[in-house]
């Protein structure tokens, strides 16, 4: 078996005889069809004709000529192009596979119908070609491509991964996404399913007459969600900025300006863990809607996942390893409080303190960071005990204040705000709350957080100056939204790690990688 460095070499050998022969990267080729469309071009002819066998028959009919086409009509008479996926050439005749974005096609070429027949030996798998020629069905039953004329469009350096086994090794896969797509059709699949579910989501809004808007992804305080930023600097304004960790605070502006529904799909960005659950820059969803509460956007967000998942799948029902999850209203609907009591026999309100919650986490076993907050600590026992038993979708409503400092209190129970988490196979899918408008209680949580900050908590809120004095102009009542759009293309798309759903996932560093050494084996999904 030729090394790959000796498969690289007879390749450039190939590339210097198709140049002397022509350009073997032309700027401009010819198509008239898809392979999906030539394909159905036969199948509509065949049934003008009466099925295959007429089919056949009206083309053995048909009178030759000096055409390139001979005797065929011109709706048969197609160009295509794509890449070659594999070869099988003989003696007289050759069969290769031509795959484009809408799927695969067969060639065939004949040595007494083609005077470069032999420059086929200058073709290999991974090569784009062009081919001219007119359709037909095999004794096989394959619709095929007889070939009248071809050229090599693009001359691959470098071999293809094994078409049969496809690309297996999980390290190639994710570090080179192109191998991965060029090799497995499922990886095809969902990537064109995220496009989709994207799609679906921004007509579902704008149906609902939402404003599509953008907010700036570099910002000078990074607001709007528990978590750490990462920094970068601004060489004309010589300043430090963060990236954003949120949409929320620039989108909430909007409503104080006078929008009443506003929307924003965006990356977003959070220095902290990388796994098949977490990646540090992930697409976020967030949209806002003036005179609306928490209980709006639950319904609102029963609605969008039912339609989403109907359009991508044909039904609500998703299909996820083991389990069936079904996206049709109503889904289950709990408060955090109660939910912690059913699952652990936990009722946070009888540990008022940090030393308190530390200890009974400590006595559970459930791990958090020296120096956690009373918040991140409950955080951890939540995460721990109640979520991994949400499998079908499930609300998980009114949150202690101390884990919301944007969200409205309730009116009666100012230790709990109006705030739902949706949960669905033990991970997060939404976040909602009542916004908090009040100015004056907003600045207080923030000065809370702020000092948390300063004594250690990297995730404790930022204080930003400028969306409260926008606040303070007066925001209308509204419910407001955040989905990771990654987590719910993995849900719909039947997908345990976030990394298949997720075309560049973050990866950790491999061993020797800038010192050209082997990779090590790579970190474990499970």
């Amino acid at each position: 078996m030729p090394s790959e460095q000796e498969l690289i070499a007879q390749r450039l050998d190939k590339r210097e005889r198709l140049l002397a022969q022509g350009d073997a990267y032309p700027a401009r080729v010819t198509r008239s069809h898809t392979t999906a469309q030539a394909v159905a071009v036969y199948e509509a002819f065949e049934v003008t004709h009466g099925g295959p066998e007429g089919a056949a028959a009206a083309l053995a009919a048909m009178s030759t000529t000096s055409d390139p086409f001979p005797g065929v009509s011109a709706g048969l008479a197609i160009t295509i192009v794509g890449r070659v996926t594999a070869q099988r050439i003989m003696g007289k005749a050759a069969f290769l596979d031509l795959r484009d974005v809408s799927g695969r096609i067969q060639l065939h070429f004949r040595r007494d119908a083609l005077t470069d027949f032999d420059h086929l030996d200058l073709v290999d798998l991974g090569d784009f070609l062009e081919v001219a020629g007119t359709l037909f069905r095999t004794r096989t039953g394959e619709v095929t491509v007889s070939v009248v004329q071809w050229r090599v469009i693009t001359k691959a350096l470098r071999p293809m991964p094994d078409a049969y086994h496809g690309l297996t090794d999980v390290e190639t896969r994710y570090r080179q996404r192109y191998l991965d797509l060029m090799a497995n059709e499922r990886s095809r699949e969902i990537a064109f399913q995220r496009a989709r579910i994207v799609s679906a989501i921004r007509r579902f809004f704008l149906d609902r007459d939402f404003v599509e808007v953008e907010t700036p992804v570099l910002q000078e305080e990074a607001g709007g969600a528990a978590a750490r930023p990462f920094i970068t600097h601004h060489n004309e304004l010589d300043r430090d900025l963060f990236m954003r960790i949120s949409l929320e605070l620039h989108l909430k502006r909007l409503l104080v300006g006078g929008f009443e529904k506003v929307f924003e799909i965006g990356r977003v960005f959070r220095n902290e863990g990388v796994s098949f659950r977490h990646n540090p820059e992930f697409t976020l969803l967030e949209s806002y809607e003036a005179y609306a509460d928490y209980n709006d956007v639950a319904r609102m967000v029963e609605e969008l996942l039912a339609s989403v998942a109907t359009a991508i799948l044909g039904t609500p029902e998703v299909t996820h390893g083991d389990h069936v999850v079904s996206l049709r209203a109503p889904f289950a609907r709990i408060t955090y409080r109660q939910a912690l009591i059913d699952y652990s026999g936990i009722d946070y309100k009888d540990y008022h303190t940090t030393e308190a919650l530390a200890a009974l986490a400590h006595d559970r076993h459930v791990a958090f960071a020296p120096g956690a907050s009373w918040a991140t600590i409950l955080d951890a026992i939540v995460s721990e005990y109640v979520e991994p038993k949400l499998v079908q979708p499930t609300f998980l409503l009114d949150y202690p204040t101390a884990l919301s400092p944007l969200a409205k209190k309730k009116v009666d129970d100012p230790d709990t705000v109006e705030r739902f988490e949706l949960f669905a196979l033990g991970f997060e899918i939404a976040n909602a709350y009542s916004e908090l408008n009040d100015p004056v209680d907003q600045r207080e949580r923030m000065e809370e957080q702020a000092a948390k900050h300063a004594e250690g908590d990297e995730e404790a809120e930022i204080m930003d100056a400028d969306f409260l004095v926008a606040l303070e102009h007066g925001m209308p009542p509204a419910g407001g939204l955040g989905i990771g759009i990654d987590r719910l293309v993995s849900l719909i798309t039947g997908e345990h790690s976030l990394r298949e759903v997720i075309l560049f996932p973050a990866l950790r560093e491999r061993a020797g990688e800038h010192a050209g050494q082997p990779s090590e084996v790579p970190e474990s999904d499970q």
